[in-house]
């Protein structure tokens, strides 16, 4: 089992940023990847960003690409995402996921309790 545990979440105006942070603990040996979702009410989970354990970047939604940026701390088991130039519409709960290599990072494994992003206009 993997335990994920997001902090960094707020209310932010619109323009501003904020630093979502995602600490992983339990069989980190296991992780292959790890993603940042999001969900905004009334629609469907979204992937947002998608990290290698190793800290390679696979993925930027195209609503995010070049305000968002994901990264990794190896010794801390810490996983980030800074979120720049926010806007209304990124307003959602945002959550960390994990993935092994046999599922990719499209198919998670394990969820983090999210955290909530209120971007205000």
């Amino acid at each position: 089992q993997v335990q994920l545990v997001e902090s960094g979440g707020g209310l932010v105006q619109a323009g501003g940023s904020l630093r979502l942070s995602c600490a992983a603990s339990g069989r980190t040996f296991s992780i292959y990847d790890m993603g940042w979702w999001r969900q905004a009410p009334g629609k469907a989970r979204e992937i947002v960003a998608a990290i290698s354990w190793s800290g390679f970047v696979r993925y930027y939604a195209d609503s995010v690409k070049g305000r968002f940026t994901a990264s990794r701390d190896s010794a801390k088991n810490m996983v980030y995402l800074q979120m720049n130039s926010l806007k209304p519409e990124d307003t959602a709960v945002y959550y960390c996921a994990a993935s092994e290599e046999s599922t990719g990072w499209r198919s998670p494994r394990s969820w983090g309790q999210g955290t909530q992003v209120t971007v205000s206009s």
